[in-house]
C-alpha cells in the first residue's frame, strides 16, 4: 500500500504533464501590437509544462546579447523577487515567497497542481526580508549586505518617498523610516492601507511605485482566480491598480480588468505610467498574449469578461457587455504565458544602443504552454512615447537547459546608479548585472 501511495501522485503528475495542447504558432506570432489571437483550446486537463528548477552549474551564467556583459551582482539570495536601487546605489531585494494559504486548488486536480508548483521552485516558505545590497568598490559585485528589514509578510514592491520606505506586503502597504545609508531598520511599520488578502490570496504580488511628486502610491493587485470561478464576490478591488494618497491614506481603483498586473514604470516622455499584465490561462498554448500597456485613470481592460479587448471569455458564468464594449486593447503583446513581471524604463540606463530608448521586461516563464515560452529578459524599443517595434529583443538568455529544467527565472529589473541592468532570478537565487561589453 504504501509503494501504491507514492506510485499514484508520481501517475497523477505523469498525466497531467502529458495532457494538453502543443502550439500551433511561435511566440512571436503572439508579440507586438497586432498579435495572432486563434480559436482557443479548451480542455478537461490544462496544458501543464513546468520547467522543474535546477539551480545554476558552477560557473554558469545566462547569455547576454551582443554588446553586452553578464555577472553576478550578488549570489545566495534566498529567493530574490524584486529590486528598488536607492539614491544612493545601494540596492534593496525582496526575499519573498508566497504567504501561507489555508485555502486554495481544490481536488485532484489543484492537488496536482500544487505539486507542479513545488517542482518550479514555487512553493519554499517565505524568507519574509528585505535585504540590502552595497558595491562598496564599484566593481559591479556587492561586497557588503545587511538585513534591512525582516518578519514581513510575503513582502513584494518597494518605494522610497522622502524620508519613509514604503514596502507592499501580500496584505497592507507598509512605511518606515530610512536616512541615507541606513543598513538596518528597527523601528516598528506604519500601515498606511491594508491590500485585499485573506484565505485565497491567488495573486499575492503587490507591487508599488510613487508619482512624480510623492503625494501618491501606485499598487498592483492581482485577481483571486483565473477567470472569476471562484465568484466575483471575491474579486472586490482586484485585477487592478489602486492610486493611494499618501497624506489622506485613501485609495481607488486607478484601473481595472487587469488580471494580474505586476511591473510597474513611467514613461519619461509622456509622463505616463506603464505596466506589464499575466492574462489568463487554460484557453491553450496560443492564447491568451501577457502584455504591455499605458494605464488610463478609470480604464478597463477586459478581465474576466473579455481579453484583448472585446474578444469575449466563454467561460465566465455572468457576462457583463457594458464592460467589454469598452474594454482597451492593450498597446504591445509579449507573448502566451510568458509570465511578463519586471519592468523598467531606460531612464539612467547606460547599455549600448539598440537598447536606449524603451522598457526591459522580466519573463518568469511559463507552465500552460508547450513549448515553453518566456524564460527570459527582453527590450521593447520606444518611439514617440510608445513601442516602435513589433517585436521585443533578446537582452538575457539561456536561464533553461537543454532538457528543459529551469537554471533560473528572471523577475525583477531595475537600472543601477551607473546604469547597468539588475535582474533578480528567484531560481538561481542570484542578481544578476548586465552591462556595456568592455
Amino acid at each position: 500500500m504504501a509503494c501504491l501511495a507514492r506510485l499514484v501522485p508520481l501517475l497523477s503528475l505523469c498525466c497531467l504533464a502529458a495532457c494538453g495542447d502543443v502550439a500551433k504558432l511561435a511566440v512571436s506570432a503572439g508579440s507586438g501590437a497586432h498579435p495572432e489571437l486563434p480559436a482557443p483550446v479548451e480542455s478537461v486537463v490544462p496544458t501543464v509544462n513546468i520547467a522543474p528548477a535546477k539551480g545554476w552549474p558552477r560557473g554558469a551564467t545566462p547569455q547576454p546579447a551582443a554588446g553586452l556583459a553578464v555577472k553576478a551582482f550578488a549570489a545566495d539570495l534566498d529567493h530574490p523577487r524584486w529590486l528598488l536601487v536607492l539614491p544612493n546605489g545601494d540596492v534593496l531585494v525582496a526575499e519573498t515567497g508566497a504567504p501561507p494559504r489555508s485555502e486554495g486548488a481544490r481536488g485532484p486536480r489543484g492537488w496536482v497542481m500544487n505539486l507542479m508548483m513545488t517542482r518550479a521552485g514555487a512553493r519554499a516558505p517565505s524568507a519574509n526580508r528585505i535585504t540590502l545590497l552595497r558595491d562598496t568598490d564599484a566593481d559591479g559585485v556587492a561586497d557588503m549586505r545587511s538585513v534591512l528589514l525582516e518578519g514581513l509578510n510575503s513582502p513584494f514592491g518597494m518605494a522610497l518617498v522622502g524620508t519613509t520606505l514604503y514596502v507592499a506586503n501580500s496584505d497592507a502597504v507598509l512605511g518606515f523610516p530610512y536616512a541615507s545609508g541606513d543598513t538596518r531598520i528597527t523601528t516598528p511599520a506604519t500601515k498606511l492601507v491594508d491590500l485585499p488578502a485573506g484565505p485565497i490570496n491567488h495573486h499575492w504580488t503587490k507591487n508599488l511605485i510613487a508619482s512624480a511628486d510623492g503625494k501618491q502610491l501606485f499598487v498592483t493587485v492581482g485577481s483571486n482566480s483565473n477567470v472569476g470561478e471562484r465568484g466575483m464576490s471575491v474579486e472586490n478591488e482586484r485585477a487592478a491598480i489602486w492610486v493611494i494618497d499618501i497624506q489622506s491614506a485613501t485609495h481607488r481603483v486607478f484601473a481595472g480588468g487587469l488580471r494580474n498586473p505586476n511591473g510597474l514604470a513611467w514613461e519619461p516622455g509622456t509622463g505616463a505610467l506603464w505596466t506589464v499584465v499575466n492574462e489568463r490561462d487554460e484557453l491553450g498554448s496560443d492564447l491568451v498574449p501577457d502584455y504591455l500597456t499605458s494605464v488610463r485613470d478609470g480604464g478597463f481592460y477586459g478581465w474576466p469578461y473579455s481579453y484583448y479587448g472585446q474578444h469575449i471569455d466563454q467561460r465566465v458564468e455572468a457576462p457583463a457587455p457594458d464592460l467589454v464594449a469598452v474594454a482597451i486593447v492593450p498597446d504591445y503583446a509579449l507573448g502566451p504565458h510568458t509570465a511578463s513581471l519586471g519592468l523598467t524604463s531606460t531612464v539612467g540606463s547606460a547599455l549600448p544602443a539598440p537598447y536606449t530608448n524603451g522598457m526591459f521586461i522580466g519573463q518568469h516563464g511559463s507552465w500552460n504552454r508547450k513549448p515553453h515560452s518566456g524564460y527570459k529578459v527582453i527590450f521593447v524599443p520606444f518611439a514617440n512615447g510608445k513601442p516602435s517595434s513589433n517585436a521585443p529583443l533578446d537582452v538575457l538568455t539561456g536561464f533553461l537547459s537543454d532538457d528543459g529544467k529551469a537554471y533560473g527565472r528572471p523577475v525583477g529589473v531595475v537600472i543601477d546608479n551607473r546604469g547597468a541592468l539588475l535582474v533578480a532570478d528567484d531560481v538561481g537565487d542570484v542578481v544578476w548585472r548586465v552591462s556595456p561589453l568592455r
